[in-house]
């Protein structure tokens, strides 16, 4: 028993517990405030591709974050009462996993109906602030160093027990030094800016990278089908804001009042 003890303490010592700092009543997310600073984004390591570059220095602004990736039950309260399709589950589960099989436009519709609801904003994450998320503090490929290790994440080859086959239930795995759930595979998730093929002319600030004339919009984190090179902090890829992918979903940001 006295074993069990020291046990339980040394865990408790070694592994951060998070308390969420708000937490939206309608949909019942959770949202951590992620303080403000600066950071480098994009291919800090120097083994990504040509579009995770050049990299740059972004100043980002305090937000909150959700804590996980909006899940088929949060979203589904939307859909009933907008009268859109619920989302395929691809028979997985609806409670606690995260949407998927839901667009851009879903994605954006979504964060727009729970604003008029609770009377907060609620928008994607801007590229530059789901990157300084995801990195919490680090310049390594994941946020807990360069080597994927197992069991970190789940993505093809990362060795959880969903690797491949399908989602994991949100926070399955460790959360980083921000307090956030699977910003490393499960499923891509959607953020705010449009398509480039570099970061030649980025904005500095945090802001959302609008202007040019690509219809897609960007994706960050990779997913459960993904190879381990491919749901790193830096890594980003991109559809039409109108397809629906079975490995892609999305989380949210609350702005300040």
């Amino acid at each position: 028993m006295r074993f069990l003890l020291l046990f339980g303490l040394l865990v408790s010592l070694v592994t951060p517990t998070f308390a969420a700092d708000f937490t939206e009543l309608t949909s019942g997310i959770e949202f951590v405030r992620i303080k403000g600073g600066v950071f480098d984004m994009g291919d800090t390591t120097h083994t990504g591709y040509e579009f995770e570059r050049p990299l740059h220095q972004v100043n980002v602004k305090e937000f909150f974050m959700g804590t996980y990736e909006v899940t088929l039950a949060q979203y589904d309260k939307f859909a009933s009462e907008t009268n859109r399709p619920l989302p395929d589950d691809a028979g997985w589960g609806r409670d606690n996993r995260p949407v998927i099989n839901v667009s851009w436009e879903d994605a954006t519709a979504y964060a727009a109906w729970l604003s008029g609801k609770s009377g907060r904003r609620f928008r994607l994450p801007t590229e530059a602030e789901w990157e300084y998320a995801a990195r919490a503090g680090s310049n390594t490929a994941y946020w807990w160093g360069n080597e994927v290790g197992r069991g970190n994440a789940n993505c093809n080859g990362c060795g959880s027990r969903w690797d491949n086959p399908q989602t994991a239930p949100v926070g399955s795995f460790t959360a980083n030094r921000f307090g956030l759930y699977d910003m490393h595979g499960n499923v891509s998730e959607w953020v705010a800016d449009r398509r480039h093929d570099s970061y030649q002319g980025a904005p500095a600030d945090g802001s959302a990278w609008v202007d040019g004339t690509s219809a897609d919009r960007v994706q960050r984190g990779g997913s459960f089908r993904d190879f381990p090179k491919d749901i790193k902090a830096s890594t980003r890829n991109w559809a039409n804001p109108s397809r629906k992918q079975i490995d892609c979903g999305f989380r949210l940001v609350m702005e300040e009042k």
